[in-house]
């Protein structure tokens, strides 16, 4: 861990007591910070005495404005999740005091180069890829990865050293609190229109995504998928060497596919056919992993020897099981439209979707002709239920169901299913009408799925 002195003794707010913020609050203090850590519920006893234990001041209030007459903060640490609207942090900055993430400080300490990797869609399997690929036949150190696929940066940075590499997954959420972050590598997959109950615009979206190369130097690189005309006009925008990803061969100056084999500039890699996860959305990823596998040396035998084997992501188009010819599959993380679109085009027209969750306020007629399409039955419940049974209408489907909850929607999607189906989880919303996080929902999915079929889930 790096030694640096610039929180010794500052006085330092952390907000939100998530994972991110446990472990920033007890980074800071071995930084040599006076922290308090902040939650609008009550924290668990053992955390509370851990961190009391840690001498952080621990305070169970709401998140208001008031927690900054307490003392004179010289920092707000603020969980991602929590808006900029937020009167707590709308009053910090008023005041002057740097607002940051959990992300930030965590890299600030990190001996190993950071790769960071972001995108509307596909960032957590790329991240993913990208570590397998790094961890095959290492013959120095090891790779780590961390951010907002669950492992909290702070708690891997620390001990990381220079032979080791930092695989970080970045949201737009913690993307839009860095100031100093720079990544020697970084990937932008793709950029949608995602989250604007939180950035408002989706030109504030995408200029948060866009700071995971605003440090960068000519130094450094910046992987980008050219397969969208905006994207690759994005890619201008930062100092650091581009390198083009594309499934279309839009460049051939990085990885791409041609003729049903993926190379990387002139020299051919691996063949799509042993692409293990199904959809033109994973051969994208795959293509984005090499590009960085290959600016990090890596061999053609060891991108093959870690993607050949490669299943999936827990909770993106995951495989659950298969049952009287019928394919269970758990797409939770499709938090977006763009993400259920992605998933549907991964199958022929046999699919039972299963859909619905919390209502942001937009419409799905994006989705109509993915529904004509590739969807045969419809199983709706959640807040958008309504709104996703008229679109469904509209595209024709011919068996519309609307339900209270998950367990009904498993039910009825089996009794609307036949031989030869995929009966998908895929709700195109977020979950927090009925969960607390959409790996709680996938977790429910294949629970109820296990009840119904009498079987267990496929794991590695």
């Amino acid at each position: 861990m790096k030694n640096i002195d610039d929180y010794k003794n500052k006085k330092i707010l952390v907000v939100g007591a998530g994972k991110s913020g446990i472990n920033v609050a007890k980074l800071l203090k071995k930084l040599g910070a006076d922290v308090w850590l902040n939650d609008a519920k009550p924290l668990a006893e053992n955390v509370k005495s851990e961190l009391l234990n840690n001498d952080v001041n621990v305070i169970e209030a709401k998140q208001s404005a008031e927690l900054l007459n307490l003392e004179d903060f010289d920092l707000v640490v603020k969980n991602p999740g929590i808006f900029y609207d937020n009167e707590l942090i709308q009053e910090a900055m008023n005041q002057g005091i740097p607002v940051t993430v959990e992300v930030e400080i965590a890299t600030e300490v990190s001996e190993a180069p950071i790769i960071g990797v972001t995108g509307s869609n596909g960032k957590t399997t790329v991240s993913t890829m990208i570590n397998d690929i790094l961890n095959v036949d290492r013959k120095n150190g090891h790779s780590y990865v961390a951010g907002n696929i669950g492992v909290t940066a702070s708690t891997v940075t620390p001990s990381a050293t220079k032979e080791d590499d930092i695989v970080l997954e970045l949201s737009s959420f913690m993307l839009q609190g860095i100031t100093e972050l720079h990544p020697h590598i970084a990937v932008l997959n793709n950029v949608f229109s995602n989250h604007l109950d939180y950035h408002k615009t989706r030109e504030n979206y995408v200029n948060a995504k866009m700071r995971i190369t605003e440090n960068q130097t000519e130094n450094d690189y910046f992987v980008v998928n050219f397969d969208n005309p905006e994207w690759v006009e994005l890619s201008k925008r930062g100092k650091a060497k581009v390198v083009p990803f594309s499934y279309d061969a839009v460049s051939k100056e990085g990885a791409y596919v041609f003729d049903d084999q993926i190379f990387f500039k002139d020299e051919k890699v691996m063949d799509v056919k042993d692409i293990k996860v199904p959809g033109q959305q994973n051969v994208q990823n795959v293509l984005a992993a090499i590009a960085v596998a290959k600016i990090m040396n890596k061999s053609n035998d060891a991108i093959k020897k870690a993607l050949g084997s490669f299943g999936g992501v827990r909770h993106r188009v995951q495989y659950v099981l298969s049952y009287m010819d019928r394919d269970f599959y758990n797409d939770s993380k499709a938090t977006d439209i763009e993400a259920t679109q992605v998933a549907l085009r991964s199958f022929n027209d046999n699919v039972v979707l299963i859909a619905g969750g919390l209502d942001r306020g937009y419409t799905f007629e994006k989705l109509e002709d993915d529904f004509k399409n590739h969807v045969k039955a419809i199983v709706l419940f959640g807040e958008t239920k309504q709104l996703l049974s008229q679109t469904s209408s509209n595209a024709g489907v011919k068996s519309i169901k609307v339900v209270d909850n998950l367990e009904q929607a498993v039910n009825e999607a089996w009794s609307m299913s036949d031989e030869g189906d995929v009966i998908l989880l895929s709700p195109a919303n977020a979950s927090w009408d009925q969960y607390d996080t959409f790996e709680q929902r996938g977790d429910e999915f294949i629970k109820f799925v296990e009840q119904k079929t009498g079987r267990k889930e496929v794991t590695k």
